[in-house]
């Protein structure tokens, strides 16, 4: 799990390069060219999280509806809902799950544009959409994913630009600033603040993760590295959802971590903190946002479609970390294979 963690600036840099950016931006232009009405996204595990920001992205930076279609509507249920406006996109690591196969094979028999987002370009995933993105993030040793997760999410910020642009081409000062993330992302990782922390978590019976806008998908995913690794539970909400009940349950022995960026999302985490701070609940704040008189991870600042690529590494740390703290082998999470085949 470290060796992958430490790999994400390389891999960055990978599927920044031309010879793997010039296929999404084809891709990219195929979609422009088509015109969907709207966009599904169908997806597990980790992958639903990269999913999630997809929906942001598309919602906000293409104007077109956005959701997580539910596998077992076609695979438990047998419905053929009718897609054919749509742009039908599976997320997956490993392309191998038979439920998204058949979603992506349902979607394309009813006349949707499928798309296969997946770090195995030769899954049968792949092979049933009509197009494919490869996130080229390499093998990945560990269980529980990390760099597969966040070469999803730029692969997804890179296609959703490609298509808002038109011809796919990404403009010069989006390349130019996702260019810098590479080192951007070395530097987040070399911070020794996530492992320092780990001890403060060691005996937590349960945990709390929140986050607005595109944090949410962060927040969502550091919930899941948590129970994958720790076996911690840990809940993730909205910081919305959070101020509609759930925050009852936080107190000085519910760590809360909340990843809260410099931009609208981490603005209307404004009025969450507060609240928790009157439950005098333990907090830690991950992101670009300076936020008084709290534990703080800092990441750098930069575009808010950005943060998530930067947000999560600490995060990942933080996981390894306590794991290892908590007697735990995060290598081999109990119960769990690398590949989950789901119908």
């Amino acid at each position: 799990m470290a060796a992958d963690i430490d790999e994400q600036p390389a891999t960055y840099a990978r599927l920044l390069s031309a010879e793997r950016a010039r296929p999404i931006a084809q891709v990219a232009a195929a979609i422009a060219e088509h015109r969907p009405r709207h966009v599904v996204f169908t997806a597990r595990g980790t992958s639903d999280h990269a999913a999630l920001y997809g929906t942001y992205l598309t919602e906000i930076r293409l104007g077109l509806p956005a959701g997580l279609a539910s596998p077992s509507s076609v695979t438990a249920y047998g419905a053929r809902p009718d897609l054919s406006a749509a742009l039908v996109v599976g997320v997956s690591q490993s392309g191998g799950s038979p439920d998204l196969t058949e979603v992506l094979r349902a979607a394309r028999n009813s006349g949707a544009l499928t798309l296969a987002v997946t770090n195995a370009p030769d899954s049968p995933l792949a092979e049933v959409a009509e197009l494919s993105v490869d996130i080229a993030a390499g093998h990945e040793r560990a269980v529980a994913a990390t760099k597969t997760y966040t070469a999803e999410l730029l692969a997804l910020l890179m296609l959703v630009e490609g298509i808002r642009a038109g011809d796919g081409v990404l403009p010069a000062a989006e390349r130019a600033a996702l260019d810098a993330l590479p080192e951007l992302a070395a530097r987040t990782l070399a911070d020794p603040t996530p492992a320092q922390l780990a001890p403060r978590y060691r005996f937590a019976g349960q945990l709390v993760t929140t986050g607005r806008g595109y944090a949410y998908p962060t927040a969502r995913e550091a919930a899941l590295k948590l129970m994958e690794t720790s076996y911690l539970p840990a809940l993730a909400f909205s910081g919305a959802d959070l101020l509609h009940g759930p925050l009852a349950m936080t107190d000085p022995d519910v760590p809360v971590l909340a990843v809260v960026g410099s931009g609208p999302g981490g603005q209307a985490m404004g009025e969450v903190l507060p609240r928790l701070g009157e439950r005098r609940a333990d907090v830690v704040v991950v992101g670009s946002a300076e936020v008084p008189s709290t534990t703080r991870i800092a990441v750098p600042e930069v575009d808010e479609r950005y943060a998530p690529l930067l947000d999560i590494l600490p995060l990942q740390r933080l996981a390894l970390a306590l794991a290892l703290a908590r007697g735990e082998d995060p290598d081999a999470p109990r119960g769990l294979k690398k590949v989950t085949a789901t119908m």
